[in-house]
């Protein structure tokens, strides 16, 4: 991938070895923030949604600096709905609005992940274990929220599928989220969990960050 094609200067590309640690500082400061303020769900605010989505906007920053051209574009795309889906999420009523914007970022990690290599041999054992948990929260789910999550559950299982595929933190990345949505899937709607949501954020930061660095790293196959 030619840097100056894509607009940015070669001496700001950096490989997973080269990059410098501060430039992942605002993300583990923030994190860090989220994590000791531990702002309260209930009331819903403002702040609350902004301290929560900052390190995701952080990563939004940090994918500029990466060589990955159109992955790493479509990574950010899909980081900044996954922000928009943190802010619906903040509010119960706005749940649906969230399901829908995380259901449209794994839509773009699936396209910024691709289909190649197809490895079907993954998705013998992804199926095993995922559909007996999405049947036992079908059984839990109100009738409105059987589509929008039945249609998330599709998304987040084909994207765990490719990130499979792609390897190197992509993978990791693909597992850590789907713990996480799974374990909030769990706690809200089958029985609630103790310590969920320390076990939900804490899984979905990693994943986020294991996601964004695999634009750092050089694929097993061409990407673009």
């Amino acid at each position: 991938m030619d840097a100056e094609k894509e607009g940015l200067p070669r001496n700001l590309h950096f490989s997973a070895q080269q990059l410098p640690l501060g430039w992942l500082s605002p993300y583990f400061v923030t994190c860090t923030a989220y994590f000791l303020l531990w702002i309260p769900e209930e009331p819903p605010s403002w702040v609350g949604a902004l301290v929560k989505c900052l390190p995701i906007l952080c990563l939004v920053g940090l994918l500029w600096a990466s060589p990955g051209g159109r992955y790493s574009r479509l990574l950010q795309v899909a980081l900044l709905f996954s922000a928009l889906g943190d802010i619906f999420l903040i509010w119960p009523e706005a749940f649906v609005y969230g399901v829908l914007a995380f259901t449209q970022s794994q839509l773009l990690y699936i396209w910024a992940f691709g289909f190649r290599p197809l490895q079907l041999g993954l998705l013998p054992p992804i199926l095993l274990t995922c559909l007996p948990l999405y049947g036992l929260l079908l059984l839990h789910l109100p009738p409105d929220m059987v589509l929008p999550l039945s249609t998330y559950s599709l998304a987040l299982t084909t994207m765990l599928w490719r990130g499979l595929a792609r390897g190197g933190s992509a993978r990791w990345g693909a597992l850590f989220f789907t713990i996480s949505d799974t374990t909030l899937a769990w706690d809200a709607f089958i029985q609630p969990l103790a310590h969920a949501r320390l076990l939900i954020m804490a899984t979905y930061y990693a994943a986020q960050l294991l996601i964004a660095l695999s634009a750092f790293q050089s694929p097993r196959l061409k990407t673009n």
